[in-house]
């Protein structure tokens, strides 16, 4: 029977290559010259440190400018508040991956109200949808992409 996995996933070497081009174009701007500006990632989490808050701000929209060109979705950060700790100003931008539980019973709940002949099934951080025509799981990636769900979603593992 043909089927699919819905994933919410982070390309990491994207990722890393956009946090070093973010690194690059920081240690090369004429307006941190001397701040000893950085970003670094450390366990799905990704460390902003500069000077000054503006620092912060004006690397936090080169990184996501640089993620959006490398085709990572930005939807994924959940970017914390800035804050100083001494003579440094520090943010934290934590990653998300994974489908959580109640995001995958709402996912669940959708295809079910949807009233497609698929079956949905929740399978650690992904939900797998399986049905008995191709066409119908077409329909169904068709509609998750107009709803309105809060985390960024792949659909992989397409199988016939």
């Amino acid at each position: 029977m043909p089927s699919f996995d819905i994933v919410s996933e982070i390309d990491m070497h994207e990722l890393t290559n956009a946090l070093d081009q973010v690194n690059r174009e920081v240690g090369n701007r004429y307006d941190f010259k001397g701040s000893d500006a950085k970003i670094e990632l450390k366990d799905n989490v990704v460390g902003l440190e500069a000077e000054t808050e503006f620092q912060l701000e004006q690397m936090l929209d080169i990184l996501y400018n640089k993620m959006a060109k490398r085709g990572i979705e930005l939807g994924c950060l959940d970017a914390q508040e800035p804050s100083m700790s001494g003579k440094r100003a520090l943010q934290k931008i934590k990653l998300q991956q994974g489908i959580d539980k109640e995001l995958a019973k709402k996912i669940v709940k959708l295809v079910k109200d949807s009233k497609l002949k698929v079956q949905a099934a929740i399978q650690g951080e992904q939900v797998r949808v399986t049905g008995k025509k191709k066409d119908d799981l077409q329909q169904v990636i068709a509609f998750l992409k107009e709803t309105d769900i809060s985390l960024p979603m792949q659909y992989v593992n397409f199988r016939d």
